[in-house]
């Protein structure tokens, strides 16, 4: 078994990672207090689907709290939230992590339970056909059965009954050519309402592998001791890994992409959309950070003060950017919800913000405000067991590199205005936009 570690930044010590001969990976990092974190993240998201079964990972996240072999469905909840946890599950575009956050218990008792349930969940799910549910047709009105599959399509309804994310998944899958991430990570209901229980299981066999899963625990304990505890409960028993898939990044628009729809909403929404530098590229993940700070991530951003806090019209009731960080490349978004009859103007405001990025030159206070946030945020992420579990399983998963976290503050400290005009001039260009807008129906 191999061993690494790493000087994770506000951690009193380093954090240590093994790699097991199967490939499987344990990251125990020091956390002084009673609360303890178990996670396992797995190298699989909607990254591995395809058009027939999108949104099986998601729909697997909820059947794996469905049962093994040694515990039936809803004892792993029952079971942990009597000592007073927290169990959770999320999917992704790159991965899905499960997680228990508790108290560690006298002699860590409670760590050591959660230590088993986690990993008899993770190794051994039974996915029962009567907890899926039968598949069915859709239009049949006469269906009665209410089962897991009948609850992840009600989720999915919810969510496309959304504004946001009716012009998020049009911008999202227009950004892409072939790349897995320009599907919704829930998947369709037509998906779910027929895939069946050997096409879960055979997607479980395939990417819930040694090799794909790192398992994480955060707390104040004898490492030694909890490192031999989930060797134990984590026997793959021979598990094969399979071959790993590798997508072809896709490259960005190269002239501007428009996308328009309505919907019953009283008011229009907007996102445009870049494809940005690979998560592992650590400097260029911070800087188009910086630079969502200083365009639209604050009441003190540009586009809120300029585009709502200085003009009297009310044409925007909101504005903002994001930067979300993915294995296979980057986004970066701007939003708005603005006055429908005005949407032209509103546009055209948007993309003068967009271009005085560069033509205003980014101040040093700018600059320092927005590092300033930066360092905050990266300080609370070590703040809690949570917040530490979620922060690794991010560098091991995403960026596939926890040493990252090492230069992440001098990586930080080092950018200048500079740099981020070249990656404004690289990243943002509108002709390299994909722009999808939301009106009201007439």
């Amino acid at each position: 078994m191999k061993k690494s570690t790493v000087k994770y930044p506000y951690l009193t010590k380093a954090v240590e990672i093994y790699e097991r001969e199967n490939g499987h990976k344990i990251v125990l990092a020091h956390k002084e207090g009673e609360l303890v974190n178990v996670s396992s993240w797995v190298k699989t998201g909607s990254i591995n689907e395809d058009d027939r079964i999108n949104g099986i990972s998601h729909f697997l996240e909820h059947l794996m709290f469905k049962g093994t072999h040694k515990h039936k469905a809803g004892e792993f909840d029952k079971i942990l939230e009597a000592k007073g946890a927290i169990v959770n599950a999320a999917t992704w575009k790159d991965y899905t992590f499960y997680y228990v956050t508790l108290p560690i218990g006298e002699n860590n008792s409670n760590l050591n339970l959660a230590i088993e349930l986690h990993a008899d969940m993770m190794l051994d799910p039974i996915l029962p056909e009567d907890e899926i549910g039968p598949a069915f047709d859709l239009n049949d009105n006469n269906v009665k059965e209410k089962r897991e599959r009948h609850v992840v399509i009600e989720e999915i309804r919810m969510r496309k009954d959304q504004p946001w994310t009716k012009v998020y998944n049009t911008c999202n899958y227009n950004m892409y050519t072939s790349h897995p991430y320009k599907r919704d990570v829930i998947g369709t209901p037509e998906i779910i309402s027929q895939v069946t229980r050997d096409d879960i299981m055979n997607y479980y066999q395939t990417f819930y592998t040694p090799e794909n899963i790192t398992t994480i625990i955060v707390g104040d304990f004898d490492n030694q001791e909890i490192l031999k505890k989930v060797e134990k409960e984590f026997d793959f028993k021979g598990r094969p890994n399979t071959v790993k898939k590798e997508n072809e990044i896709d490259k960005s628009v190269n002239e501007t992409k428009y996308f328009e729809d309505s919907a019953h909403v009283n008011t229009s929404y907007a996102i445009l959309g870049w494809l940005g530098p690979k998560a592992c590229d650590i400097k260029a993940s911070i800087e188009l950070d910086l630079i969502s700070i200083i365009l639209g991530d604050s009441t003190s951003s540009r586009m809120y003060q300029n585009l709502i806090e200085k003009r009297d019209d009310a044409l925007f009731n909101m504005v903002s950017s994001e930067h979300y960080q993915f294995k296979d490349g980057d986004n970066f978004f701007i939003q708005a919800n603005f006055k429908p009859e005005e949407k032209d103007l509103a546009l055209e405001l948007i993309k003068k913000e967009l271009k005085n990025l560069t033509d205003i030159r980014i101040s040093e206070e700018e600059l320092n405000k927005a590092k300033k946030r930066i360092k905050t945020r990266f300080a609370y992420s070590a703040e809690t067991v949570s917040e530490i579990g979620e922060t690794i399983g991010y560098y091991m998963t995403v960026c596939e590199d926890l040493k990252l976290v090492e230069q992440y503050l001098a990586d930080l400290d080092s950018i200048t205005i500079d740099d981020l005009n070249c990656t404004i001039k690289k990243y943002l260009n509108i002709d390299n936009c994909v722009i999808s807008i939301l009106n009201p129906e007439k």
